[in-house]
């Protein structure tokens, strides 16, 4: 076959003229209407085509597939058509004929019908397209740059050439079209100055221009998404297109714009109303494989339990026709979604064992993960799934790829450490960044935990390899001399390894590179400070400083990553007020920039620093906006969405108790009985302890109750009530005592007094474990510290006992805790 194109080249070499019906013969092209009509006009004319009709034929063969929907496509068909090679090789040979556009034109429409990058014909129209460069048009360039894309050309001397145009002639780009293809095309390789022009530039054309297609501002938030930057006002423009589109965004593009969104972090409540509202409506029409599985991993994750439901049940009639890669699409859905129907899960899972062979190690891991997230029971597939994955780590040479294939081998069940995966992790250690080091880490650990033979001994070679990652990870903390890489490494670091092994090196490292923390990255850096629950002040104070100091800057719905650490650690920086009142005022008067989940995060937040802003309190507590918050919760995963519903209620609670001024209602008693039916009721060792020595100090059990619930529904570990003198005063009916408790009524100046004797006093004991504190600190939290003061507005005396002086040295012996108890109950104020 090779010889014969060979000679066949040879021979259209030879014909290298034009005739006079080349017009004519245009004009018969132009007139196609299908492929046959052109492949006919081409094997009829072969050594009369000129460049133009090569070019004319090619892009009309393009024409007509893209006028097919994609299940009626017949890429393979044409591409392997004796015709299309005719027209191939003779585009390769005409190419010093062809103009610039021609040029680009025909690369562009042969990469539609999937030539391979290394074909000759693709070769040399890239090559001379970049002989050509200076000379393109800006719109000629997208279309080449696009092109260059998608052959995952990324960082190459040529992307760089086209970056280098792009700088030189950024202003006088007005096609937002030609502007956001070459962003996505040189995002690889532009400086943070460039990047930074970029995004002014985009800006600048998205308010001007009065028609924007929504593939381009896609395309905007696929730039964002490459250079890793969550961008808001720029997104918040790109939004807006989608929102005025919506009727044109289908299935595909919607899925696309979620997934973009996520990677960001970036959520429009508007947005995702809106395209569930569709796509829930488009359900009856997705009667095919192909439809339904978009369909499925756009709308799933965010359907409410009727429309979940629909989903599962479609999902079981169609699964025998999934091919496979929609079985990997279904299953990775499922896991988002949480799905908990056995049925789909077996049913996915047989399919997904059908197909193993076919999958990438990438999928591989997707499906392990998804699998066991699911809690599939499926043993003979899980060691299939072990037997590839190892055997694709063996070969593999790439520290991140091997870093994924161990963490998700050592999710498996009775997964057992392997001398194999042992030596490969021990052998790219040197080569490993934070994160691989960190993935290692959590899967040895489980691996250790898991094999009995080693988890008594320190010198098993997981408990080896583990010590060695933990020297690896100093040495790349203490040569780490770029604040945002390292924040680039720590991004999605976490677990016990990170936590009890190199988080204080870590703030060490930040430290000294403090100076490094600047307005455009003070939110990451906020972010990260918050995960580590490390109470380093001059860090914080850094933060606080920035803030201020660049405050208009700073996004407004950033404030409440910036304020987080502050509240949650219980910590005022110097000028604590300026700060506060600084960044109050930066959003205050930015609130419906905010999603309405921010919005309550934000008022939980400032509660617990004593904060109540009056616009943002008002902002909250309005039905109109309780109503939009409802709406967007349903859209949200269900573990933030229990988060939101618990601050809702932790903010009225705040509210009611420390600003009765607002005159706001407390609307969550239904909310925070089911919430109580719900809890459970279990203490530790400790408290047992205290429990007994309470009835022992107070002269008996009827002295003391135990996990009593206040009103606004706190939980508090032991109550006992003193008189004016001191003495004890005994429980004689609890259950009553208990429902009197929760119906104090709502004059809060005179709830702890309430049905008391003259003078007696509540006391509220409360024992305070490890997570009441920073790990490094044992200054109380700000929600404990909230706590405190919301149980004495409530009329009680809180008595705190910290875990580390319970369970300290000098505490060693029931007398001694016994005289603690009884120093903290009866000599407070």
């Amino acid at each position: 076959m090779l010889c014969l194109r060979r000679i066949y080249a040879f021979a259209l070499r030879r014909c290298q003229f034009r005739t006079l019906s080349s017009d004519t013969l245009l004009s018969q092209l132009n007139s196609c209407t299908t492929e046959d009509q052109v492949f006919d006009l081409v094997g009829k004319n072969k050594v009369k085509l000129s460049e133009k009709h090569v070019g004319s034929a090619i892009s009309l063969l393009w024409k007509f597939q893209k006028e097919k929907s994609h299940l009626l496509r017949s890429i393979d068909n044409i591409k392997n058509h004796s015709q299309f090679l005719t027209l191939r090789i003779l585009a390769e040979n005409k190419i010093e004929f062809m103009d610039n556009d021609l040029l680009v034109d025909t690369l562009y429409n042969v990469l539609r019908f999937s030539v391979e990058a290394h074909d000759s014909l693709v070769e040399e129209l890239v090559m001379e397209a970049w002989r050509r460069l200076e000379r393109f048009s800006l719109p000629t360039l997208s279309k080449f740059a696009m092109c260059l894309n998608e052959q995952k050309i990324y960082s190459s001397p040529l992307t760089g050439k086209i970056a280098d145009i792009v700088n030189m002639n950024l202003d006088s780009i007005q096609d937002i079209r030609v502007l956001s293809v070459l962003m996505i095309s040189i995002s690889g390789v532009i400086s943070q100055s460039f990047q930074e022009r970029l995004i002014q530039k985009a800006e600048l054309l998205l308010e001007t221009v009065n028609f924007i297609h929504f593939n381009h501002a896609r395309r905007i938030v696929q730039f964002l998404r490459n250079v890793r930057l969550t961008y808001r006002p720029l997104l918040e423009k790109c939004n807006k297109v989608f929102l005025e589109n919506h009727s044109k965004l289908d299935v595909d593009n919607i899925s696309l714009i979620l997934g973009l969104y996520q990677s960001l972090q970036f959520n429009n409540t508007e947005f995702r109303l809106v395209i569930k509202q569709k796509l829930t409506e488009s359900i009856d029409d997705c009667n095919n494989t192909v439809s339904f599985t978009k369909l499925f991993a756009a709308l799933g994750p965010m359907a409410g339990p009727e429309v979940r439901e629909r989903l599962i049940a479609t999902a079981l009639l169609m699964a025998e026709e999934f091919n496979y890669h929609q079985a990997l699409v279904v299953v990775e859905t499922m896991e988002e979604m949480e799905c908990r129907n056995s049925h789909l899960i077996q049913k996915i899972a047989s399919l997904l064992d059908k197909y193993l062979n076919k999958y990438r190690p990438i999928d591989l891991v997707k499906i392990t993960q998804a699998l066991v997230l699911l809690h599939c029971q499926n043993a003979e597939l899980y060691t299939k799934l072990r037997r590839l994955l190892v055997g694709y780590l063996k070969v593999n040479v790439v520290p991140s790829d091997i870093s994924m294939l161990t963490r998700v081998l050592s999710m498996l069940p009775s997964s057992q450490v392997d001398e194999v995966v042992i030596n490969r992790v021990d052998a790219v250690l040197p080569q490993c960044n934070l994160r691989d080091l960190n993935a290692f880490a959590k899967a040895l650990v489980r691996w250790v935990r898991h094999d009995q033979s080693h988890q008594q001994s320190t010198s098993g070679p997981g408990a080896k390899l583990l010590q060695k990652l933990s020297n690896c990870g100093y040495q790349r903390l203490q040569k780490a001399s770029d604040l945002d890489l390292l924040l680039e490494e720590l991004r999605y670091i976490s677990g016990e390894w990170f936590e009890e092994i190199l988080v204080e090196e870590t703030m060490n490292t930040c430290l000294r590179l403090m100076d490094q923390i600047t307005w455009m990255n003070v939110l990451e850096f906020s972010s990260f400070l918050i995960k580590t629950n490390y109470r380093c002040t001059p860090l914080l104070d850094r933060i606080a400083s920035v803030a201020v100091q660049h405050i208009s800057k700073i996004n407004p719905a950033g404030m409440y990553i910036i304020l987080l650490p502050f509240t949650i650690m219980n910590y005022d920086p110097p000028q604590s007020e300026e700060f506060f009142e600084t960044c109050i005022q930066h959003f205050s008067s930015n609130l419906g920039c905010f999603e309405p989940h921010l919005l309550v995060l934000l008022g939980y937040s400032l509660a617990i620093a004593e904060y109540f802003p009056p616009a943002l309190i008002n902002a909250i507590f309005n039905v109109d906006f309780l109503a939009k918050l409802d709406a967007q919760l349903e859209t949200l995963p269900d573990t933030l969405n229990w988060r939101v519903r618990l601050r809702l209620m932790e903010l009225n609670r705040a509210v009611c108790l420390e600003c009765p001024e607002f005159q706001i209602p407390w609307f969550h008693e239904r909310y925070c009985q089911q919430m109580q039916r719900k809890g459970n009721g279990s203490t530790n060792t400790a408290q047992q302890q205290i429990h007994r020595m309470l009835g022992e100090i107070l002269g008996g059990r009827q002295y003391a109750k135990v996990s009593v619930l206040t009103p606004y529904y706190y939980g508090i570990d032991f109550e006992c009530i003193l008189d004016k003198n001191k003495k004890p005063l005994p429980y004689m009916d609890q259950s009553i005592v208990l429902a009197d408790l929760v119906q104090w009524g709502p004059d809060i100046q005179l709830l702890g007094k309430k049905g008391l004797p003259l003078g007696a006093q509540r006391i509220a004991v409360e024992f305070l474990d490890s997570k009441t504190f920073c790990k490094n600190s044992c200054h109380v939290k700000g929600e404990f510290a909230m706590k405190k003061r919301h149980l004495e507005i409530l009329g009680y005396q809180v008595v705190q006992i910290p875990h580390f002086e319970w369970n300290s040295m000098e505490l060693s012996s029931k007398d001694a805790w016994m005289e603690y108890l009884k120093k903290n109950i009866f000599e407070t104020k």
